[in-house]
């Protein structure tokens, strides 16, 4: 006995039914499954700078990874406490001051990298003045050595957590040691 054609439209519907059911279900499960699967792919990462202590930690899923000597900002031009982002990631950055433009290069204030922060004229670059590192020395920026700039560039991508810590607590006596920094507080005057 062969079927007609109401029944055979009737079976078609109801396989374009489960079809359409079973599609929807593999989306979900794939949707459910991608923010583990993206977890599990990039580490979760942050960085943060102890401003008394004048250091940045590079921290992966709980772990500190690296951690570098900085300068921060003089009394008169603090570095900003607060968590931020990395919006901007430049190589070889040119430095815009007032009336005045400097081209990437050996006298560039901002060394050889420049990863800006979600706050406006405010990030974490180079220097062109590597004695400054360990002082109060910047205009609010957080200044690093090139080599430790450039190695932390490229560990580190636009969207990662910024946190400055303009006071210490137990997470940075942990992080950087307990010694006091306020013990050995220098500063110095000009670059950024």
């Amino acid at each position: 006995m062969r079927p007609d054609r109401e029944t055979i439209r009737h079976f078609r519907t109801l396989i374009a039914v489960a079809l359409v059911a079973t599609a929807e279900a593999l989306c979900q499960e794939r949707q459910a499954a991608a923010p583990a699967e993206a977890e599990d792919a990039e580490p979760q990462r942050r960085i943060v700078v102890s401003i008394p202590d004048r250091k940045l930690a590079l921290i992966e899923d709980g772990r500190v990874v690296k951690v570098y000597p900085t300068a921060v900002g003089r009394a008169t031009s603090p570095t900003p406490s607060g968590t931020f982002t990395i919006v901007q990631r430049i190589s070889n950055p040119a430095w815009y001051g007032p009336g005045k433009v400097v081209a990437p290069g050996k006298n560039n204030p901002l060394g050889t990298r420049w990863l800006g922060l979600n706050r406006k004229s405010y990030g974490i670059h180079g220097t062109n003045e590597p004695h400054s590192i360990g002082r109060n020395a910047s205009h609010g920026c957080v200044r690093m050595r090139n080599r430790d700039v450039e190695d932390l560039f490229a560990r580190v991508a636009v969207g990662d957590v910024v946190e400055l810590h303009g006071e210490r607590d137990a997470e940075l006596a942990q992080i950087f040691g307990t010694d006091d920094p306020s013990a050995s507080t220098m500063s110095a005057g000009g670059g950024q």
